[in-house]
């Protein structure tokens, strides 16, 4: 066995649990505050009116009204046409345009944007990102998370990993899902940052955070900004600032292969900015950020092209209108 695998073989058995290990919401609000820290829950959002009154009412009645251990609900919005924002405010959280936040910084589209900007607007010592479109919602999502940063200083950041189900017509397919980290994220992982591959779905949109760490980061407006995240963190604290929650199962709509092509050359380009960033490999070549895709109709073929480009936004921390905000 390598050193590399010893060093995974450890850390999945003392940096992952499991979400029943903190079934205890009680134990869980005291270890939060007997550790003085406060915990914001951020659900990004864009036209998601079918899902979001549900996680509204089952977080805030869980994790706030009887268990306090979520002191902040707040909802960040892309600019939804549907009644995404209404229905969550009428269910008890807060609720922000992104283009409302940082207006001197202007708006940009992607939902790293979003959850950059929550960085400046959310109070907590803990951030809690938590996608809005989950269909089996539970409290386990956010307890499952920031439960490791309650009890164990020198871990920073938490990701989710769960069984992700296909939803096809006639039920629930146990199987598939992930199909962006298995076929790219974890082979260029495999190459490049061996360790990392110990995170089971290093895309998953439901992690948290210390602020400390969150405000330190760029963040890809797009579809990279879970990648650079963790490549980032580990680059500055090694393997041990991570940990993982095995939360089950997670039920939400699938994207197309024609959908998740964009994201794979979005993720594609912000990891060679890393490789780039970090000296890990020489001369790349600049890339013009033109995705071709082909579409075929009987015999007629004709070429998609779309233009994604991984723009990042600085860490938050560097912001004066930031460091006034939260004392900085």
């Amino acid at each position: 066995m390598s050193a590399q695998d010893r060093v995974i073989k450890k850390w999945l058995e003392t940096n992952t649990f499991h979400h029943s290990e903190f079934w205890d919401l009680r134990e869980l609000v005291r270890a939060k505050e007997e550790a003085g820290l406060t915990i914001s829950l951020c659900i990004p959002t864009l036209n998601e009116e079918k899902t979001i009154g549900k996680e509204i009412i089952v977080f805030k009645s869980e994790l706030m009204d009887r268990y306090p251990l979520v002191d902040e609900l707040a909802v960040i919005d892309s600019g939804s046409t549907d009644r995404t924002l209404d229905i969550a405010k009428s269910y008890g959280a807060d609720t922000y345009l992104s283009s409302d936040i940082l207006p001197a910084q202007g708006s940009k589209p992607g939902k790293g944007e979003n959850l950059w900007k929550a960085i400046h607007q959310l109070k907590g010592d803990v951030i809690c990102y938590v996608d809005a479109d989950i269909k089996n919602i539970h409290p386990k999502f956010v307890s499952g998370l920031v439960a490791p940063l309650l009890y164990r200083e020198e871990i920073q950041y938490v990701k989710a990993f769960y069984d992700r189900p296909l939803a096809v017509s006639g039920g629930i397919r146990p199987s598939g899902g992930g199909r962006v980290t298995e076929i790219l994220v974890r082979p260029l992982f495999s190459l490049f940052f061996p360790e990392l591959t110990a995170l089971m779905q290093p895309l998953s949109g439901e992690y948290a955070a210390r602020r400390e760490v969150l405000e330190t980061l760029p963040f890809p407006i797009g579809y990279g900004v879970e990648t650079s995240h963790l490549i980032d963190l580990y680059q500055a604290h090694g393997l041990a600032a991570f940990a993982q929650t095995d939360l089950d199962k997670r039920v939400h709509r699938n994207q197309s292969t024609i959908d998740l092509g964009k994201m794979s050359f979005g993720i594609l380009q912000t990891f060679l900015n890393r490789l780039r960033h970090y000296d890990i490999v020489a001369n790349l070549p600049e890339w013009e950020g033109l995705f071709r895709q082909i579409q075929a109709e009987g015999r007629t073929y004709d070429m998609l092209n779309h233009r994604i480009v991984e723009e990042e936004r600085p860490p938050m921390v560097t912001l004066p209108e930031y460091q006034k905000r939260h004392g900085k």
